[in-house]
């Protein structure tokens, strides 16, 4: 039987009438966090920004997947009020945020890559730095509600496969496709991550109904 919050997110998943214009504005300020970092050809920004996008995106679909097999909940919801409830645990507003956070923290990244933080290697450290941030806003957000866990190896007392699973596979992947040499190799490697996300919308969402 599914909880209480997953029932109150399905009730509102792909519900149009949810809609708010405050949206518009969201999506114009991702448009142009893109296009400064084109116009600027900061192509290892713009293709790691993407590369932390489709990361998420691939974690929505399996904790979506979750549900649909277990039929008790996701591994995390996104029950509280949205204009755009996209999958279970991913509203609009959340889609756009990972959509500009990869370029966010990709500034953050010193240009030697070799160079050590505390004596950690500064993309390991910044990664695990993103992440232990990532989990502390998450905290807050279930504290209030917005963001729903109901698993107890996925909760406060558990934040181990939250910072593994949650967030710092995005940092790790977008690290890696930051600093790759071509952008053939960047094109590869994205092709791979949004092909993997786009069979999978595909296949248990359009056709199978799943998520």
């Amino acid at each position: 039987m599914p909880t209480e919050a997953a029932t109150q997110a399905m009730s509102i998943l792909r519900d149009g009438s949810q809609f708010s214009w405050y949206v518009i504005p969201l999506l114009a300020l991702v448009f142009y966090v893109y296009a400064v970092e084109v116009e600027r050809r900061n192509w290892n920004l713009v293709f790691g920004g993407l590369a932390f996008w489709g990361m998420d995106w691939f974690n929505e679909i399996w904790n979506g997947l979750v549900f649909h097999f277990s039929g008790y909940a996701p591994v995390w919801g996104a029950p509280a009020d949205t204009a755009f409830l996209i999958l279970i645990g991913l509203n609009i507003e959340i889609c756009f945020m990972f959509a500009i956070a990869g370029i966010a923290f990709g500034k953050l990244l010193p240009a030697d890559a070799g160079m050590k933080i505390l004596g950690i290697p500064n993309r390991l450290f910044i990664a695990g730095a993103g992440s232990i941030f990532c989990v502390i806003v998450e905290y807050f957000l279930n504290s209030i509600g917005a963001l729903t866990w109901d698993y107890s190896w996925w909760n406060r007392d558990a934040p181990w496969l939250i910072f593994l699973f949650g967030y710092l596979t995005f940092f790790v992947v977008s690290f890696w496709v930051h600093d790759m040499k071509t952008i053939r190799a960047k094109v590869t490697a994205l092709g791979a991550i949004y092909g993997v996300d786009i069979l999978g919308l595909l296949v248990f969402g359009a056709f199978l109904n799943w998520i």
